[in-house]
């Protein structure tokens, strides 16, 4: 991981002229750099050498009360080229995307001591994959962006109980560690690429049966990340194993029953 980290930093510095994303403050989140402003302002500008753009852009980010319309273009650019090259530096490590989606409209169960159905399906496919790979004989770590703590506290409690007390969570346990890591997303590297991939796939990637309009100016990121998600082929193809999954419905089996 650690290569990987060192490649995001250094595309960081070669479009903005920072190397940690601490110093962007909310720059850094995802729905920060790919708002709807930052392609409008990408667009009004002819293309900017990248050596000419990173010091617009950094001087922007410095101080952007007094910028002007060149600037503010090169630091769209400059996002919009960062999260391309960001997306295939970590495919060209072999990273995978997981992830559960979940309409605004589907009704949110009480926060009791259920693991929610999504996160349930995604323990499912994050152990398929762990399961072939090496031959079953990597570990995997469940690490989160640090929420409020309250919620962190009965997220962990949730965990507990499908990874100890459910059948296929006692089976899973035995290549995920089933406590997880909070960190911080303004500190981690791999978590504000995950924040991205989240970001895109929320607004950008459709699945079959899924009716909300695709976002067009992300669907060449869409694109992208789509190449990453999980995917291990069956011989008669009938039961091919997909990372990204549509959740309908958020109550656990365990629950119904």
């Amino acid at each position: 991981m650690w290569p990987l980290i060192r490649q995001l930093a250094d595309l960081q510095e070669f479009c903005f002229g920072y190397r940690r994303f601490a110093e962007f403050e909310d720059e850094a989140k995802a729905k920060t750099l790919l708002k709807r402003k930052t392609f409008r302002l990408a667009g009004q500008h002819k293309p900017i050498n990248p050596l000419e753009r990173v010091g617009l852009a950094r001087t922007v980010l410095q101080d952007g009360d007094g910028a002007t319309r060149l600037q503010l273009a090169a630091l769209g650019k400059a996002k919009l080229d960062y999260v391309t090259q960001a997306l295939k530096i970590a495919r060209s490590f072999d990273c995978v995307a997981f992830a559960s989606i979940v309409s605004r409209q589907v009704e949110r169960p009480p926060r009791d001591g259920f693991l929610r159905k999504d996160y349930a399906y995604l323990f499912e496919r994050f152990h398929h994959c762990l399961e072939h790979r090496q031959n079953g004989t990597e570990m995997g770590l469940v690490v989160f962006d640090e929420l409020e703590k309250t919620q962190s506290h009965l997220l962990v409690g949730q965990m507990d109980g499908y990874f100890q007390r459910t059948q296929k969570g006692r089976r899973r346990s035995r290549l995920i560690i089933p406590e997880p890591l909070f960190v911080h997303s303004d500190l981690t590297t791999m978590i504000q690429i995950a924040d991205l991939v989240a970001y895109i796939v929320a607004w950008g990637v459709r699945l079959r049966g899924m009716g909300a309009p695709q976002g067009t100016e992300l669907s060449p990121f869409a694109d992208l990340v789509c190449v990453m998600r999980y995917y291990w082929p069956t011989p008669t193809g009938q039961h091919d194993v997909w990372g990204f999954t549509h959740i309908r419905k958020l109550l656990p089996n365990e629950k119904r029953q």
